[in-house]
């Protein structure tokens, strides 16, 4: 059996939640149950992970966005 070895390029979980936190993710999603084609449960999510930095990042730039949108 070969031994694996690991470069410098591995990725550790950690690696990947700061990533995440630091650009954000979206998560969306919808679940329908439902019987005898009668939806009985809609469960429907919209969330986005980051950072408080990144968020306020994106408050910035949505806001420079209204502000310019409304002088032209």
């Amino acid at each position: 059996m070969e031994s694996t070895e690991w470069d410098m390029t591995d990725v550790t979980v950690l690696d990947l939640l700061d990533r995440a936190l630091d650009k954000g993710v979206v998560l969306w999603g919808e679940l329908v149950i439902s019987i005898a084609d009668v939806d009985l449960i809609y469960v429907g999510i919209k969330a986005i992970l980051c950072s408080v930095d990144t968020a306020e990042r994106m408050r910035e730039v949505a806001w420079q966005k209204l502000v310019d949108s409304q002088r032209n």
